[in-house]
């Protein structure tokens, strides 16, 4: 069990902050080419975004072919002068370890990785195909990393069964969820242009900003839905509006503001596209031009509630956890998204309460848990 202890400590040590790399994926290409995987470094870019690497590592050409993938990048450390130890040091103490990335998902691809040696030794792992897809970009733009991956990989000839994605899924205690899906995620931006003008001669002007409050006030009362069996009611959130004018006696040209939309599989950009022109219709411009933009890419919903695998995954989970997990299809959005276009994919791993938080940290032992969980996951899907 030390191996994923060992394995975690050193990529903790990697100052990995999207889309910094620091050694972290060689770390993982030499732990897992003596295990019999072939290991490429992929490196794109474009787009818009920065350069990111990554790493597609593979083992067998047969039998059942399962896909785990994780991310090694963390968010920033924030005001370093908080943390009670080194973000960056590993620090062991009272059995936890201390670090960014500890619990999102260092942990999660150590655990994997370390799963791994046990069935190559046995030869269990010969039964069938496993890979490993590691993006250094899940944290931020997700441009270059997991979505191109596998663009590569199934132009390589790769077709996959079923993903697994080590992200920190339980919520109050170890294995009490398994995240069979995500709701989708649509950002946008509305413009009202008026005309700008004196205050005290406001028939010399249109103030824009009337229409944009109404429109504002349209959208936060509408319901897109109430949800269904497998999601919530989808939501949609005002994150700003701004004018950008500091004088107080002139009416401004334009307002604008942005918003989300967390949808469920009742819908997709198109359709909420069409609903967020006719919530702007609803409201008189009276004489101001209102512009809708979509930010793309939009994040799609998922769900893979009827696989046989995620229900061996729930039978996993709960054998090593003496729960029985909850199939969830909140929180927000993963790489899961973009894998859930190949094939059925389902999230498990740590509690997730302290990812992103100052002085991040992990109990080692439910590491070593979240290994024994792979470990039997793996064995089992291999034979099914």
């Amino acid at each position: 069990m030390s191996q994923a202890l060992d394995l975690l400590r050193d990529l903790i040590r990697c100052k990995s902050v999207t889309p910094a790399n620091d050694g972290a994926l060689e770390i993982l290409q030499d732990f897992l080419t003596p295990l019999g995987f072939e290991c490429h470094m992929l490196t794109f870019e474009g787009d818009g975004s920065y350069p990111v690497q990554n790493l597609f590592a593979t083992r067998g050409t047969g039998g059942r072919h399962l896909l785990f993938a994780g991310h090694t990048d963390v968010v920033p450390v924030g005001d370093e002068a908080a943390w009670t130890h080194d973000p960056f040091s590993a620090d062991e103490l009272d059995g936890v370890m201390w670090g960014r990335g500890a619990v999102d998902m260092k942990s999660g691809v150590a655990a994997f990785c370390a799963a791994l040696p046990e069935l190559v030794e046995s030869g269990e792992a010969d039964k069938g195909t496993i890979s490993l897809l590691i993006t250094g970009d899940e944290e931020s733009d997700a441009v270059n990393g997991t979505v191109k991956a596998l663009q590569w990989a199934k132009e390589q000839g790769y077709q996959f069964d079923f993903g697994l994605v080590g992200e920190p899924s339980s919520a109050e205690e170890f294995g009490d969820v398994v995240k069979i899906g995500r709701r989708g995620s649509l950002s946008f931006t509305i413009t009202v242009t008026g005309t700008q003008g004196h205050v005290a001669y406001p028939h010399k002007a249109n103030n824009p900003l009337p229409v944009l409050s109404k429109i504002a006030a349209q959208l936060s009362d509408a319901t897109l839905d109430e949800g269904n069996e497998n999601f919530q009611a989808t939501n949609l959130e005002l994150t700003t509006i701004d004018v950008g004018n500091k004088a107080g006696n002139v009416i401004p040209a334009r307002g604008s503001m942005h918003g989300n939309i967390r949808f469920n599989d009742i819908w997709d950009a198109f359709k909420l596209e069409y609903w967020l022109g006719q919530q702007i219709l609803a409201v008189p411009a009276n004489g101001c031009d209102v512009e809708l933009k979509i930010h793309h890419p939009v994040s799609r919903s998922f769900v893979s509630n009827d696989s046989a695998d995620v229900d061996l995954l729930i039978e996993t989970v709960q054998k090593h956890a003496n729960i029985t997990p909850i199939r969830s299809t909140g929180g927000g959005t993963s790489d899961a998204r973009f894998i859930a276009d190949y094939c059925p994919v389902a999230e498990f791993g740590l509690v997730g309460k302290g990812m992103h938080q100052v002085d991040e940290q992990v109990p080692m032992a439910m590491v070593e848990r979240l290994q024994s969980v792979y470990t039997d996951y793996v064995r089992a899907f291999l034979e099914s």
